[in-house]
């Protein structure tokens, strides 16, 4: 059942839940937002989000007078670092970070070290429209309980793309990848870890070639971590001298795969965003005759998350801010890949009639035309694991 804001008001005090919060229902959280600078550090490796942030900036400003500012970052460990550092110099309050784009290793990390301030999530009137039904990792982050630490934002899933002319039957498994990349030698690769991309990447390979998933969302054992992950290597071990540069090199990131698959160099490039090709060929970046694709059985996919630390100094602020970019108007721009593209983690056939027609746009070039099953991305601490792994054995 869909919960009205009123609804949402009447909400009575959850137990567990900061005693200023339990005070405050939602007018007055939206009354001391009001002045106060949100500090949002996001990583700002796109111009399309960096432009969708300025926009909602200006939303903010005008709807709640409320200041965000765009602290951009290249990877959000540099944050939980600084946040760790204040934590430990007892800083309690005041903090240099009011909110954070995060996921994966990042909110563990954040999360076991009780660096993060919460739950808060739920209480955001706007968290009422978030799918958790349908979109279940938006209450799971890589299979840790989310227990509202963190706020969904936008939803991905490993997707692979290429020109529909050269590739006019794409591999849609990793055994079918395998033989492609056998038939052209050369024409594929992927990006280095610990790029997440890469990693990601990675992680699919060994989700698909598991005959028992199960211990991939457990923490890493102490033991046989070695014998979960054997499919992973025996398959690199086996494709990595048919890749680019026969596997003794590979490109930074996602980016640069592009590229090369723009020059001609590559036949298939990969990315975290469904929408992402379809974005390039609107930007004239890729032909309109690029396909996108997911392996019939499914790639990973997962939940990004916006996160308040510990002692935050705009508390109220950032909850503000969040609850906006969780409204159907800032999830529907977001969602058009006019503007950048990234799937919605709302429930928009719940919305009413009139905040459900935001998300009507007609298909463009690139798009997926045949939706996957989004995979749970495994536990966090399989992250780091097989990175350590990846690097002994071929980051030379």
């Amino acid at each position: 059942m869909r919960l009205s804001r009123r609804t949402l008001l009447a909400v009575p005090a959850v137990i567990g839940l900061p005693a200023w919060t339990q005070r405050a229902e939602w007018p007055g959280i939206e009354a001391a937002a009001r002045g106060q600078t949100v500090y949002f550090n996001a990583w700002a490796g796109s111009e399309r989000i960096n432009a969708y942030l300025q926009w909602a900036a200006a939303e903010l400003r005008t709807r709640h007078g409320v200041t965000l500012e765009h602290v951009k970052i290249a990877d959000a460990a540099e944050v939980v670092r600084r946040v760790r550092a204040e934590k430990d110099a007892g800083k309690t309050s005041g903090g240099s970070v009011d909110a954070v784009w995060i996921n994966g290793e990042n909110f563990l990390a954040m999360k076991r070290d009780k660096l993060l301030f919460g739950p808060f999530a739920e209480q955001l009137p706007n968290h009422a429209f978030v799918d958790t039904q349908g979109k279940p990792t938006t209450t799971v982050d890589f299979s840790e309980p989310v227990e509202g630490l963190e706020a969904p934002w936008g939803m991905a899933q490993l997707t692979f793309y290429g020109d529909g002319r050269r590739v006019p039957q794409p591999p849609r498994s990793v055994q079918e990848l395998a033989d492609f990349v056998r038939r052209h030698p050369g024409r594929f690769t992927y990006p280095k870890p610990p790029n997440f991309h890469g990693t990601t990447f990675l992680k699919q390979v060994l989700l698909e070639l598991s005959s028992d998933r199960e211990p991939l969302y457990r923490p890493v054992p102490p033991a046989n971590a070695s014998a979960v992950t054997a499919p992973l290597w025996a398959w690199l071990d086996a494709v990595h001298p048919a890749l680019w540069r026969q596997g003794r090199a590979f490109p930074a990131n996602d980016g640069a795969l592009r590229q090369m698959l723009a020059d001609g160099e590559l036949l298939i490039a990969l990315t975290f965003n469904p929408n992402a090709a379809a974005n390039h060929v609107a930007e004239r970046q890729l032909p309109s005759t690029t396909v996108s694709w997911q392996h019939r059985a499914g790639t990973i996919g997962n939940t990004h998350f916006i996160a308040i630390p510990f002692n935050a100094r705009s508390r109220e602020g950032a909850q503000v801010a969040i609850n906006f970019l969780l409204s159907p108007l800032a999830q529907a721009r977001k969602a058009d890949i006019r503007y950048w593209g990234d799937p919605t983690v709302l429930a928009t056939h719940a919305l009413p009639a009139g905040e459900r027609k935001l998300f009507d746009a007609a298909r463009a070039p690139g798009m997926v035309a045949e939706p996957a099953p989004a995979l749970p991305e495994p536990h966090a601490s399989w992250v780091e694991a097989i990175e350590r792994e990846w690097t002994r054995r071929y980051g030379a």
